[in-house]
Formats: C-alpha cells, sequence, structure tokens
C-alpha cells in the first residue's frame, strides 16, 4: 500500500513538473526588459507587476524578465541597447536620451507645467502625446507603449521655500537640462551630483536643497532627517518615465498581443501613481506639518511663468522638440493652465 502511495505521489509530482516545463515552453515571445530602478524599491516592485500582469493577460505567450537599473546596460545607453537587440524594451528615464535630441528633455519633464498627474496623463492619451512619443523613440529602434509616472516630485531644503525669492542664492543639487535651466533662472546655485552623494551633500552642508524624487521617495533615503522642510503637494517636477519594446518586435506582434502590453502599460501607470501616493501619505503622516509647504496658485502660476521662457528655449533646439513644446502649450491652454 505505502508502495502505491509513492507511486501516486510521484505521478502527481512529475505531472506537475511537466505542465510547469510545458508552461515555460508555450511561452512564444520571452524578452528582457530593463529599468532604471533599484532593486526591492517601490517602482521597481511595480516594474515587476507590470511583467507578471502581461504574462497572466497573454496566457503565457509572453514572458518579460524585468530587470533593474545596471543589471544589463547603464540608463543612458538602454535606448541603443533596445535597437541593437541586448535587451529587448524598457522602463527606462527619458531624459538619459537628451543627447540623442533636445525633445526627450521635454518629453521627460516639462518641469513646472502641471499641477496633477492626470493632467500630464491627458496630455499623452488625448493631447497627443503618445504620438509624438512614438515618433521621437522610432527613430531610435523603439516603440512607446505609454508613459509611466510616479507623481509629483518635492524639494527636500534646510530652509523653508515659500516662492521663487526665496530659491535666490540656494545652493541645491539639480539633474542637468531642462530643470537646471529654470532653477538657474531663479538665481540658484546650481550643483549637479549623482544620486549615490546627495545625502552625504546635504549633511555637509554642500548642498542646501535637492531636486530628487517624491515626498515619500525622498523620506525613505532620509532626506527630511537633515533637510526637514519639503514642498507638498510638489510643484516643479512630475517626470514620465518610459516603456518600450524594440521596433520591430512591435511589428510583428499580432494585435491580441499589442492590446495586451498597451492596456497594461496603462495599468502600470496607474498602479505606480497609486502606490507611490500611498507612500507619500505615510511619510505625511509622520511628518510635523509646520515643515510641509504648500503653494498657492499665484506661487505657482509665478514659477510657470519664469519655467515658460525656458521651455521655449529648449522647444527651439530641434524639429522635434518644437513639435513636443507647441503640442503641450496647445493643451495646457485647452485646460486652463495658461
Amino acid at each position: 500500500m505505502a508502495t502505491r502511495r509513492s507511486f501516486v505521489l510521484a505521478t502527481v509530482v512529475l505531472g506537475a513538473l511537466a505542465c510547469s516545463g510545458s508552461a515555460r515552453a508555450a511561452a512564444e515571445y520571452r524578452w528582457k526588459f530593463q529599468s532604471f530602478w533599484q532593486p526591492n524599491t517601490v517602482n521597481q516592485q511595480a516594474f515587476e507587476r507590470f511583467a507578471a500582469r502581461v504574462n497572466e493577460r497573454s496566457r503565457g505567450r509572453i514572458e518579460i524578465e524585468a530587470l533593474p537599473v545596471n543589471a544589463v546596460v547603464p540608463p543612458g545607453e538602454m535606448l541603443d541597447a533596445v535597437r541593437a537587440g541586448i535587451i529587448h524594451g524598457t522602463n527606462g528615464g527619458t531624459g538619459y536620451y537628451v543627447g540623442k535630441d533636445p525633445a526627450f528633455a521635454l518629453l521627460a519633464d516639462l518641469n513646472c507645467a502641471w499641477e496633477n498627474p492626470q493632467q500630464l496623463v491627458g496630455w499623452f492619451y488625448e493631447g497627443g502625446g503618445n504620438e509624438l512619443a512614438r515618433e521621437l523613440y522610432a527613430r531610435f529602434g523603439a516603440f512607446w507603449l505609454g508613459p509611466v509616472l510616479w507623481g509629483m516630485e518635492s524639494i527636500p531644503s534646510k530652509k523653508p521655500l515659500r516662492s521663487i525669492a526665496d530659491f535666490k542664492g540656494l545652493k541645491m543639487r539639480a539633474p542637468e537640462g531642462l530643470g537646471a535651466a529654470i532653477w538657474a533662472k531663479l538665481g540658484v546655485g546650481v550643483i549637479t551630483l549623482p544620486g549615490t552623494e546627495v545625502y552625504t551633500a546635504l549633511e555637509r552642508g554642500r548642498i542646501e536643497a535637492t531636486d530628487w524624487g517624491t515626498l515619500g521617495m525622498n523620506d525613505q533615503l532620509g532626506y527630511g532627517k537633515i533637510a526637514p522642510y519639503a514642498i507638498y503637494p510638489g510643484i516643479h517636477s512630475m517626470p514620465a518615465s518610459d516603456v518600450t519594446i524594440k521596433l520591430d518586435i512591435w511589428e510583428k506582434l499580432p494585435q491580441d498581443l499589442k492590446t495586451v502590453l498597451l492596456e497594461e502599460t496603462v495599468e502600470f501607470n496607474r498602479y505606480s501613481l497609486e502606490v507611490n501616493e500611498k507612500l507619500d501619505r505615510e511619510m505625511v503622516a509622520k511628518r510635523d506639518p509646520a515643515t510641509l509647504i504648500n503653494w498657492g496658485p499665484k506661487e505657482r502660476r509665478e514659477l510657470r511663468e519664469v519655467a515658460r521662457t525656458v521651455w521655449e528655449e529648449w522647444g527651439n533646439k530641434s524639429p522635434m522638440a518644437r513639435k513636443i513644446y507647441d503640442s503641450y502649450l496647445a493643451y495646457m491652454r485647452k485646460i486652463g493652465l495658461l
């Protein structure tokens, strides 16, 4: 009897393994996608969830290995790696590709433009943004599936920043490009540092504030302990990361799988905003309310008008940048931001 039970058990186990192997073998497409997020962060986990949902929705026909930052290539080389077939797709930082065309800077983050994420999502899906992004990315051998946002970023600082006048003379870390140009217009002493050096620079007084991430992301990194003030809700930066796939792979996909990828990119964006907003709320609950500075409509409008002069400068840097700039302004007028 024991022998019979063992035989049945072994048959079940072998059958399960066989089914598992069959499921893996059934995948028609196996791809490596790389992000620009660190392992185990809320954003990398959202990317991994996207990959899992695509696999489920495609009934196992698509398997995406959702790799973290630097797993195959540095963030600035991901678009080239897609074109070369080294990786098959990305959840990348659009701003890393500014050297290829200044239009990438405008697409990545129209600094100081928006008051909430849904306005930018609206431009992509209702104002022609996705079509312009696809035109730009196609030039580099990739198909833009859609944007993924993580919310309005905050600015941790050692002193309260209540208006544009308070930025004059401030020593602040900022990434190169559009954002740095806007801060320079306000009289900020812009210092460009890699992310790994921001905490130490704040701690040692080399900088007084930093342009980095959302309130939740910043507080998780400990910035709030040494730069206790934060502008919240954010005023200046709401980046859009990309979800892309190699263009010739996209063109050969059956329509049902294209639909899965497009719909799951929309879900990826929704979920990313949701989990980051939740993280923000958790960090707000731990803070002294006096450390949170909420700018009013007047201050936000003044900042937007300064930023607009820089947007136009960047809009004149290439024909594609001009297309994106003109499209942004038309949509912002439509929804009453300008």
